[in-house]
């Protein structure tokens, strides 16, 4: 289960880094069921096999804080015996996952507060926690408007488009990322997710730092939304993923090579306010 795990997050399988997380996490429980002669043995089972994981996708901060908390918790605990290893690992394996998908949830609710009746919002990607504050404030009765983009090349938003246009009381539009620009002015804000934020940088499917420069421009605010286990203050190096060519163009690429980076890097001076579970960090 470990290894095809490591692979489904290496082929980007799953999109969102919180389900990433949370699938690493329960992974290492196959750990848990099986035998070792010793404690060592074991712990070096756990960092081997949560280092993989972690390798398999380095670019989502909340999958190296959960790894890492996993593994943490069990080198704090100094367990005397095996299954005292196992019983410190199942517990904060079950913690983590509380954590994270909680923690996506809070953020939504703190986010909705935010959101006024009749906005008009420009949004980025597929963003799960987006969505859900969007669906809460719209079933307290608010109507809302969104301009969803398409977040080319895997057309993500064209996902977000459809669950928008089937929320009541939203008007939903769907448009390419290079008309971001074009329809600014119509929006009275930004909102997005996020990939992770580390330092001073906020790390987002590659479309976010234009849209937040020109907002910037624009005077257009811009919310970041997710939870707070995606951001990281040290320990963590982002290294961006480069998508196949094919996502970008369908024949052979001849006399040119073809750049598809899957994220972008947005200074975090381009953001207004950043909400998560933990709370409202205003720039």
């Amino acid at each position: 289960m470990i290894d095809e795990t490591v692979e489904e997050i290496r082929e980007m399988q799953t999109h969102s880094s919180s389900v990433v997380a949370v699938k690493a996490a329960r992974s290492l429980e196959e750990l848990v069921d099986r035998e070792f002669a010793t404690v060592e043995e074991y712990v070096r089972a756990l960092e081997r096999n949560a280092s993989a994981l972690r390798r398999a996708n380095p670019s989502h901060a909340s999958l190296h804080n959960a790894m890492r908390e996993v593994v943490g918790s069990v080198e704090r605990a100094d367990p005397t015996d095996v299954p005292d290893a196992k019983t410190v690992t199942q517990e904060a394996i079950d913690r983590v996952v509380d954590e994270v998908e909680r923690g996506k949830g809070r953020a939504a609710e703190k986010a909705a507060g935010y959101l006024d009746d009749g906005v008009t919002l420009m949004t980025h990607d597929y963003s799960s926690t987006v969505l859900e504050a969007l669906e809460i404030v719209t079933g307290q009765g608010a109507h809302v408007e969104v301009y969803a983009t398409e977040a080319r090349p895997r057309y993500l938003g064209r996902k977000a488009a459809r669950v928008l246009a089937e929320m009541g009381r939203v008007e939903a539009h769907l448009i390419t990322d290079a008309a971001a620009g074009y329809h600014m002015d119509a929006v009275d804000e930004v909102v997005i997710g996020m990939d992770c934020i580390v330092g001073d940088t906020l790390y987002n499917r590659v479309g976010t730092y234009p849209i937040a420069a020109v907002a910037a421009h624009a005077d257009v605010p811009v919310t970041v939304v997710g939870s707070g286990a995606k951001i990281i203050e040290d320990g963590f190096v982002f290294e961006n993923e480069f998508r196949s060519a094919s996502e970008v163009i369908r024949e052979p690429a001849e006399g040119f090579t073809v750049e598809n980076p899957a994220y972008d890097a947005t200074p975090t001076e381009l953001i207004d306010r950043v909400i998560t579970d933990e709370g409202v960090r205003e720039f």
